[in-house]
């Protein structure tokens, strides 16, 4: 299973060919891909109509939508920030933490193009999928 994450999701509804997207549509099909919650927020709150609303919902909503949150999540992101914080490193974006944390506690390779992720990679565990360029 892969966790493909809105940074992702957006450059492919918005047809770049960038090789983050390359990669999505290397795997479609092939593997089994996973769309957090958090994600599915994140990529329909963008959308300008309720049409294109809906029709991208019910394109995500043929992977397997995950809960992302939770208590345990929550604790582990926090836990995550302050560690990350005591090494000069500032995650930006929170949902990011948790989708992070989500990724790490379930050991999911995460499929991404956002620099949030990256230093998670580097010093918490976070697994990410190659890219090639």
């Amino acid at each position: 299973m892969i966790v493909v994450d809105s940074s992702v999701w957006i450059d492919f509804l918005n047809g770049h060919n960038a090789p983050h997207v390359r990669r999505l549509r290397a795997i479609l099909g092939t593997e089994e891909i996973v769309v957090g919650d958090l994600m599915l927020c994140e990529v329909l709150q963008g959308l300008d109509t309720e049409h294109a609303a809906r029709e991208v919902e019910a394109l995500l909503r043929r992977f397997g939508i995950v809960a992302m949150g939770g208590e345990a999540v929550a604790g582990a992101a926090a836990r995550h920030f302050r560690f990350l914080r005591r090494r000069g490193i500032t995650v930006r974006k929170t949902i990011d933490l948790l989708i992070g944390a989500w990724c790490i506690e379930n050991r999911m390779p995460l499929l991404h193009n956002d620099g949030d992720f990256r230093p998670m990679a580097r010093h918490l565990g976070l697994i990410e999928l190659p890219v090639p360029a």
